[in-house]
Protein backbone atom coordinates (compact mmCIF):
# COMPACT_ATOMS: atom_id res chain seq x y z
CA UNK A 1 0.00 0.00 0.00
CA UNK A 2 1.42 3.38 -0.93
CA UNK A 3 1.91 6.16 1.58
CA UNK A 4 -0.93 8.27 0.23
CA UNK A 5 -3.35 5.45 1.07
CA UNK A 6 -2.23 5.42 4.70
CA UNK A 7 -4.12 7.70 7.05
CA UNK A 8 -1.62 10.21 8.50
CA UNK A 9 -2.95 9.75 12.02
CA UNK A 10 -6.03 7.79 13.16
CA UNK A 11 -8.32 9.89 15.33
CA UNK A 12 -8.93 7.17 17.91
CA UNK A 13 -7.28 7.80 21.28
CA UNK A 14 -8.24 4.43 22.77
CA UNK A 15 -5.41 2.13 23.81
CA UNK A 16 -5.09 -0.43 20.99
CA UNK A 17 -4.87 -3.39 23.38
CA UNK A 18 -8.37 -2.64 24.71
CA UNK A 19 -10.69 -1.45 21.92
CA UNK A 20 -8.31 -1.59 18.98
CA UNK A 21 -7.64 -5.20 17.97
CA UNK A 22 -4.26 -5.87 16.41
CA UNK A 23 -2.73 -8.80 14.62
CA UNK A 24 0.43 -8.76 16.71
CA UNK A 25 3.56 -9.46 14.68
CA UNK A 26 6.89 -10.73 15.94
CA UNK A 27 9.44 -7.92 16.30
CA UNK A 28 13.19 -7.70 16.77
CA UNK A 29 13.92 -3.99 17.06
CA UNK A 30 17.68 -4.13 17.79
CA UNK A 31 19.99 -5.98 15.42
CA UNK A 32 23.64 -5.24 14.67
CA UNK A 33 24.93 -6.02 11.19
CA UNK A 34 28.37 -6.33 9.57
CA UNK A 35 28.31 -2.53 9.24
CA UNK A 36 29.41 -2.53 12.90
CA UNK A 37 29.98 -6.07 14.21
CA UNK A 38 27.57 -8.97 14.31
CA UNK A 39 27.16 -12.71 14.22
CA UNK A 40 25.99 -12.41 10.62
CA UNK A 41 28.38 -12.83 7.72
CA UNK A 42 26.02 -10.79 5.54
CA UNK A 43 23.25 -8.34 6.35
CA UNK A 44 20.86 -10.47 4.30
CA UNK A 45 21.56 -13.48 6.54
CA UNK A 46 19.76 -11.76 9.41
CA UNK A 47 16.75 -11.05 7.24
CA UNK A 48 16.59 -14.57 5.83
CA UNK A 49 16.57 -15.86 9.40
CA UNK A 50 13.82 -13.39 10.30
CA UNK A 51 11.63 -14.72 7.49
CA UNK A 52 12.30 -18.33 8.49
CA UNK A 53 11.40 -17.59 12.11
CA UNK A 54 8.30 -15.52 11.34
CA UNK A 55 9.71 -12.20 12.56
CA UNK A 56 8.03 -9.47 10.53
CA UNK A 57 9.49 -6.22 11.94
CA UNK A 58 13.26 -5.79 12.14
CA UNK A 59 15.38 -2.88 13.32
CA UNK A 60 18.95 -2.24 12.22
CA UNK A 61 20.86 -0.81 15.20
CA UNK A 62 24.56 -0.45 14.42
CA UNK A 63 27.13 1.44 16.48
CA UNK A 64 27.86 4.98 15.25
CA UNK A 65 26.77 4.32 11.67
CA UNK A 66 23.76 4.39 9.37
CA UNK A 67 25.74 3.00 6.41
CA UNK A 68 23.59 -0.14 6.31
CA UNK A 69 20.26 1.67 5.96
CA UNK A 70 19.94 1.48 2.18
CA UNK A 71 20.75 -2.24 2.05
CA UNK A 72 18.40 -2.84 5.00
CA UNK A 73 15.53 -1.08 3.26
CA UNK A 74 16.15 -2.87 -0.05
CA UNK A 75 16.53 -6.33 1.42
CA UNK A 76 13.55 -5.92 3.75
CA UNK A 77 11.36 -4.89 0.81
CA UNK A 78 12.38 -8.05 -1.08
CA UNK A 79 11.24 -10.18 1.87
CA UNK A 80 8.14 -8.16 2.88
CA UNK A 81 9.69 -7.28 6.22
CA UNK A 82 9.04 -3.93 7.90
CA UNK A 83 12.33 -2.06 8.49
CA UNK A 84 13.10 0.16 11.48
CA UNK A 85 16.09 2.50 11.20
CA UNK A 86 18.06 2.85 14.42
CA UNK A 87 21.57 3.62 15.71
CA UNK A 88 23.57 3.04 18.92
CA UNK A 89 26.09 5.18 20.84
CA UNK A 90 28.14 4.98 24.01
CA UNK A 91 27.79 8.29 25.85
CA UNK A 92 29.04 9.71 29.13
CA UNK A 93 27.08 11.38 31.89
CA UNK A 94 29.70 13.25 33.91
CA UNK A 95 27.43 13.77 36.92
CA UNK A 96 26.76 10.03 37.16
CA UNK A 97 30.47 9.33 36.68
CA UNK A 98 31.48 11.68 39.51
CA UNK A 99 28.83 10.07 41.73
CA UNK A 100 30.20 6.59 40.92
CA UNK A 101 26.78 5.62 39.57
CA UNK A 102 26.69 2.55 37.33
CA UNK A 103 24.03 3.16 34.69
CA UNK A 104 23.82 0.50 31.93
CA UNK A 105 27.51 -0.37 31.76
CA UNK A 106 28.14 -2.38 34.94
CA UNK A 107 31.91 -1.83 34.90
CA UNK A 108 32.12 1.90 34.11
CA UNK A 109 30.22 4.46 36.20
CA UNK A 110 28.59 7.16 34.12
CA UNK A 111 29.14 5.41 30.83
CA UNK A 112 25.73 5.10 29.19
CA UNK A 113 24.64 3.22 26.08
CA UNK A 114 21.95 5.03 24.11
CA UNK A 115 19.96 4.13 21.01
CA UNK A 116 18.16 6.29 18.50
CA UNK A 117 14.96 4.73 17.14
CA UNK A 118 13.14 5.54 13.92
CA UNK A 119 15.70 7.83 12.27
CA UNK A 120 14.72 9.47 9.00
CA UNK A 121 15.24 7.38 5.89
CA UNK A 122 16.73 8.33 3.49
CA UNK A 123 19.17 9.36 6.21
CA UNK A 124 20.21 12.99 6.51
CA UNK A 125 22.04 14.85 9.26
CA UNK A 126 22.89 18.55 9.34
CA UNK A 127 25.97 20.19 10.78
CA UNK A 128 27.45 20.29 13.35
CA UNK A 129 25.90 16.92 14.11
CA UNK A 130 27.23 15.14 11.02
CA UNK A 131 30.79 16.09 11.93
CA UNK A 132 30.28 15.05 15.55
CA UNK A 133 29.08 11.62 14.45
CA UNK A 134 31.98 11.27 12.00
CA UNK A 135 34.56 12.25 14.62
CA UNK A 136 33.31 9.86 17.29
CA UNK A 137 33.34 7.01 14.74
CA UNK A 138 36.90 7.90 13.73
CA UNK A 139 37.96 8.07 17.38
CA UNK A 140 36.53 4.60 18.02
CA UNK A 141 38.43 3.24 15.00
CA UNK A 142 41.66 4.91 16.18
CA UNK A 143 41.38 3.25 19.57
CA UNK A 144 41.09 -0.18 17.94
CA UNK A 145 44.09 0.61 15.72
CA UNK A 146 46.12 1.33 18.85
CA UNK A 147 45.00 -2.00 20.31
CA UNK A 148 46.07 -3.73 17.10
CA UNK A 149 49.57 -2.27 17.49
CA UNK A 150 49.81 -3.53 21.08
CA UNK A 151 48.50 -6.93 20.00
CA UNK A 152 51.35 -7.13 17.49
CA UNK A 153 53.78 -6.44 20.33
CA UNK A 154 52.35 -9.45 22.16
CA UNK A 155 52.63 -11.61 19.04
CA UNK A 156 56.23 -10.54 18.52
CA UNK A 157 57.15 -11.23 22.16
CA UNK A 158 55.71 -14.75 21.81
CA UNK A 159 57.52 -15.36 18.50
CA UNK A 160 54.17 -16.15 16.91
CA UNK A 161 55.63 -15.77 13.41
CA UNK A 162 52.94 -13.43 12.14
CA UNK A 163 51.38 -10.05 12.83
CA UNK A 164 48.02 -8.41 12.22
CA UNK A 165 47.60 -5.91 9.39
CA UNK A 166 45.09 -3.27 10.52
CA UNK A 167 44.33 -2.24 6.94
CA UNK A 168 43.61 -5.86 6.03
CA UNK A 169 41.25 -6.14 9.00
CA UNK A 170 39.47 -2.93 7.96
CA UNK A 171 39.19 -3.95 4.30
CA UNK A 172 38.41 -7.66 4.68
CA UNK A 173 36.53 -8.02 7.95
CA UNK A 174 34.61 -4.77 8.32
CA UNK A 175 32.32 -2.37 6.49
CA UNK A 176 34.36 0.60 7.73
CA UNK A 177 33.42 0.62 11.42
CA UNK A 178 36.07 -1.33 13.36
CA UNK A 179 35.40 -2.86 16.78
CA UNK A 180 37.65 -4.78 19.14
CA UNK A 181 35.69 -7.90 18.23
CA UNK A 182 37.14 -7.58 14.73
CA UNK A 183 40.62 -7.77 16.29
CA UNK A 184 39.64 -10.92 18.15
CA UNK A 185 38.29 -12.47 14.97
CA UNK A 186 41.42 -11.51 13.01
CA UNK A 187 43.70 -13.00 15.66
CA UNK A 188 41.73 -16.23 15.66
CA UNK A 189 41.84 -16.49 11.87
CA UNK A 190 45.54 -15.72 11.59
CA UNK A 191 46.46 -17.99 14.52
CA UNK A 192 44.63 -20.95 13.00
CA UNK A 193 46.27 -20.23 9.65
CA UNK A 194 49.76 -20.02 11.20
CA UNK A 195 49.17 -23.32 13.02
CA UNK A 196 47.79 -25.07 9.90
CA UNK A 197 44.59 -25.66 11.94
CA UNK A 198 46.43 -28.13 14.17
CA UNK A 199 44.54 -28.14 17.48
CA UNK A 200 47.55 -28.84 19.70
CA UNK A 201 49.55 -26.07 18.05
CA UNK A 202 46.64 -23.63 18.35
CA UNK A 203 46.21 -24.42 22.04
CA UNK A 204 49.96 -23.99 22.66
CA UNK A 205 50.00 -20.65 20.85
CA UNK A 206 47.08 -19.25 22.81
CA UNK A 207 48.62 -20.46 26.07
CA UNK A 208 51.66 -18.36 25.21
CA UNK A 209 49.55 -15.37 24.18
CA UNK A 210 47.46 -15.63 27.36
CA UNK A 211 50.55 -15.63 29.59
CA UNK A 212 50.34 -19.31 30.46
CA UNK A 213 46.56 -19.60 30.74
CA UNK A 214 45.11 -22.49 28.74
CA UNK A 215 42.40 -22.00 26.14
CA UNK A 216 39.15 -23.14 27.76
CA UNK A 217 37.00 -23.24 24.63
CA UNK A 218 37.14 -25.97 22.03
CA UNK A 219 39.18 -24.88 19.02
CA UNK A 220 36.09 -25.32 16.83
CA UNK A 221 34.07 -23.02 19.10
CA UNK A 222 34.97 -19.85 17.21
CA UNK A 223 32.74 -17.58 19.32
CA UNK A 224 34.17 -18.99 22.52
CA UNK A 225 37.76 -18.57 21.36
CA UNK A 226 37.15 -14.98 20.27
CA UNK A 227 35.53 -14.16 23.59
CA UNK A 228 38.59 -15.57 25.39
CA UNK A 229 40.87 -13.45 23.21
CA UNK A 230 38.91 -10.36 24.21
CA UNK A 231 38.83 -11.29 27.88
CA UNK A 232 42.52 -12.16 28.14
CA UNK A 233 44.12 -9.61 25.82
CA UNK A 234 41.78 -6.76 24.88
CA UNK A 235 39.86 -5.94 28.06
CA UNK A 236 41.17 -3.91 31.01
CA UNK A 237 44.20 -5.69 32.44
CA UNK A 238 44.97 -7.43 29.15
CA UNK A 239 48.33 -6.97 27.45
CA UNK A 240 46.78 -5.28 24.39
CA UNK A 241 44.25 -3.14 26.23
CA UNK A 242 44.12 0.55 25.34
CA UNK A 243 41.88 2.79 27.40
CA UNK A 244 39.43 4.81 25.36
CA UNK A 245 40.20 8.48 24.92
CA UNK A 246 37.49 10.62 26.56
CA UNK A 247 36.86 12.06 23.08
CA UNK A 248 35.35 8.68 22.15
CA UNK A 249 32.41 9.35 24.47
CA UNK A 250 30.14 12.23 23.66
CA UNK A 251 28.09 13.72 26.50
CA UNK A 252 24.66 12.14 26.86
CA UNK A 253 22.87 15.32 25.83
CA UNK A 254 25.04 15.68 22.72
CA UNK A 255 24.15 12.12 21.67
CA UNK A 256 20.46 12.87 22.20
CA UNK A 257 20.83 16.04 20.12
CA UNK A 258 22.41 14.04 17.26
CA UNK A 259 19.60 11.47 17.41
CA UNK A 260 16.94 14.19 17.36
CA UNK A 261 18.65 16.01 14.49
CA UNK A 262 18.61 12.73 12.55
CA UNK A 263 14.86 12.44 13.09
CA UNK A 264 15.04 9.73 15.74
CA UNK A 265 13.72 9.02 19.22
CA UNK A 266 16.37 8.97 21.99
CA UNK A 267 16.07 5.61 23.72
CA UNK A 268 17.52 4.26 26.94
CA UNK A 269 18.61 0.59 26.73
CA UNK A 270 18.01 -1.21 30.02
CA UNK A 271 20.59 -3.69 31.21
CA UNK A 272 18.02 -4.85 33.80
CA UNK A 273 18.46 -8.02 35.89
CA UNK A 274 21.62 -10.08 35.73
CA UNK A 275 21.83 -13.85 36.20
CA UNK A 276 21.58 -13.39 39.98
CA UNK A 277 18.65 -10.97 39.79
CA UNK A 278 20.82 -7.95 40.49
CA UNK A 279 20.63 -4.48 38.95
CA UNK A 280 22.97 -1.55 38.43
CA UNK A 281 22.80 1.40 40.83
CA UNK A 282 20.77 3.42 38.34
CA UNK A 283 18.25 0.72 37.43
CA UNK A 284 17.60 -0.96 40.78
CA UNK A 285 14.66 1.22 41.86
CA UNK A 286 12.07 0.87 39.10
CA UNK A 287 9.89 3.83 40.07
CA UNK A 288 12.92 6.08 40.53
CA UNK A 289 14.56 5.12 37.23
CA UNK A 290 11.29 5.76 35.36
CA UNK A 291 11.05 9.20 36.94
CA UNK A 292 14.72 10.02 36.30
CA UNK A 293 14.52 8.95 32.65
CA UNK A 294 11.44 11.12 32.19
CA UNK A 295 13.22 14.07 33.80
CA UNK A 296 16.18 13.50 31.44
CA UNK A 297 13.85 13.68 28.44
CA UNK A 298 13.56 10.00 27.54
CA UNK A 299 10.22 8.71 26.27
CA UNK A 300 11.50 5.41 24.88
CA UNK A 301 13.34 2.43 26.40
CA UNK A 302 14.46 -0.96 25.18
CA UNK A 303 15.61 -4.34 26.49
CA UNK A 304 17.89 -7.03 25.08
CA UNK A 305 15.68 -9.88 26.21
CA UNK A 306 18.21 -12.73 26.33
CA UNK A 307 19.88 -10.94 29.27
CA UNK A 308 16.83 -11.06 31.49
CA UNK A 309 14.63 -13.47 33.40
CA UNK A 310 11.16 -13.46 31.89
CA UNK A 311 9.30 -12.54 35.10
CA UNK A 312 11.55 -9.60 35.93
CA UNK A 313 11.52 -8.52 32.28
CA UNK A 314 7.73 -8.45 32.33
CA UNK A 315 7.74 -6.51 35.62
CA UNK A 316 10.03 -3.79 34.26
CA UNK A 317 8.61 -3.62 30.74
CA UNK A 318 4.99 -3.56 31.94
CA UNK A 319 5.62 -0.83 34.49
CA UNK A 320 7.46 1.36 32.00
CA UNK A 321 4.79 0.75 29.36
CA UNK A 322 2.09 1.71 31.87
CA UNK A 323 4.03 4.91 32.63
CA UNK A 324 3.72 5.87 28.96
CA UNK A 325 7.16 4.89 27.66
CA UNK A 326 7.60 3.39 24.20
CA UNK A 327 9.10 -0.05 24.94
CA UNK A 328 10.87 -2.25 22.39
CA UNK A 329 12.98 -5.42 22.54
CA UNK A 330 15.88 -6.81 20.55
CA UNK A 331 18.62 -9.42 20.50
CA UNK A 332 21.66 -7.32 19.47
CA UNK A 333 23.60 -10.19 17.81
CA UNK A 334 26.74 -8.08 18.33
CA UNK A 335 28.88 -11.06 19.36
CA UNK A 336 30.15 -14.01 17.30
CA UNK A 337 27.50 -16.27 18.86
CA UNK A 338 24.56 -17.03 16.57
CA UNK A 339 21.18 -16.91 18.28
CA UNK A 340 17.62 -16.89 16.92
CA UNK A 341 16.13 -13.69 15.54
CA UNK A 342 12.89 -14.51 17.32
CA UNK A 343 13.16 -13.10 20.81
CA UNK A 344 13.46 -15.12 23.99
CA UNK A 345 14.26 -14.25 27.57
CA UNK A 346 17.19 -15.75 29.48
CA UNK A 347 17.66 -19.52 29.12
CA UNK A 348 15.66 -19.52 25.86
CA UNK A 349 12.42 -18.81 27.75
CA UNK A 350 9.60 -17.74 25.40
CA UNK A 351 8.24 -14.23 25.83
CA UNK A 352 4.81 -13.91 27.41
CA UNK A 353 1.85 -12.60 25.44
CA UNK A 354 2.08 -9.37 27.44
CA UNK A 355 5.70 -8.86 26.40
CA UNK A 356 4.94 -9.63 22.77
CA UNK A 357 2.15 -7.04 22.79
CA UNK A 358 4.30 -4.39 24.47
CA UNK A 359 7.10 -4.97 21.97
CA UNK A 360 4.78 -4.81 18.97
CA UNK A 361 3.10 -1.64 20.22
CA UNK A 362 6.52 -0.06 20.71
CA UNK A 363 7.55 -1.02 17.20
CA UNK A 364 4.33 0.48 15.88
CA UNK A 365 5.16 3.83 17.48
CA UNK A 366 8.65 3.76 15.94
CA UNK A 367 7.21 2.82 12.54
CA UNK A 368 4.69 5.65 12.67
CA UNK A 369 7.32 8.11 13.85
CA UNK A 370 9.78 7.38 11.05
CA UNK A 371 6.95 7.38 8.48
CA UNK A 372 5.91 10.89 9.51
CA UNK A 373 9.44 12.26 9.88
CA UNK A 374 10.34 11.00 6.40
CA UNK A 375 7.57 13.24 5.06
CA UNK A 376 8.82 16.28 6.95
CA UNK A 377 6.11 16.01 9.59
CA UNK A 378 6.49 15.86 13.36
CA UNK A 379 6.79 12.35 14.74
CA UNK A 380 6.26 11.01 18.23
CA UNK A 381 8.87 13.40 19.66
CA UNK A 382 9.44 16.95 18.50
CA UNK A 383 12.76 18.58 17.64
CA UNK A 384 13.48 19.09 21.35
CA UNK A 385 12.68 15.47 22.19
CA UNK A 386 9.38 16.22 23.89
CA UNK A 387 6.47 13.80 23.47
CA UNK A 388 2.80 13.93 24.30
CA UNK A 389 2.49 10.45 25.81
CA UNK A 390 -1.31 10.73 25.75
CA UNK A 391 -1.05 10.38 21.96
CA UNK A 392 0.92 7.15 22.06
CA UNK A 393 -2.18 5.10 21.17
CA UNK A 394 -2.67 7.11 17.98
CA UNK A 395 0.88 6.33 16.92
CA UNK A 396 0.38 2.66 17.77
CA UNK A 397 -2.69 2.57 15.54
CA UNK A 398 -0.92 4.30 12.64
CA UNK A 399 2.14 2.10 12.99
CA UNK A 400 0.00 -1.01 13.04
CA UNK A 401 -1.72 0.16 9.84
CA UNK A 402 1.67 0.76 8.19
CA UNK A 403 3.12 -2.58 9.24
CA UNK A 404 0.05 -4.64 8.33
CA UNK A 405 0.01 -3.02 4.88
CA UNK A 406 3.59 -4.09 4.13
CA UNK A 407 4.19 -7.49 5.69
Amino acid sequence: MSRDKISPMPSSSAEPNSEYKMNIKKVNAHLHTPYSFSAFSELSQALDMAVAEGVAVVGINDFYTTAGYEAWATECAKRKLYPLFNIEFISLNEADQKAGLRVNDPGNPGRTYLSGKGLSYPFKLAEPFATQLKEVREEANAQVESMCAKLNEVLNACNAGFSLDFNWIRDELTMGSIRERHLAKALRLKSYEACDNDEAAIQALFSDLFGGKDLKSAVKDFAGVENEIRGNLLKAGGAAFVAEDPKAFLPMQTVCDIILAAGGIPTYPFLADDAKGGYTDFEGDLEKVAQTLTERGFNSVEFITTRNGVELLEKYASYLHDQGFVVTFGSEHNTPAMEPIELFARNSTPLTDTLKRINYEGACVVAAHQHLVAQGLQGYVDAQGKADRSKRAEFIALGDQLIQAKV
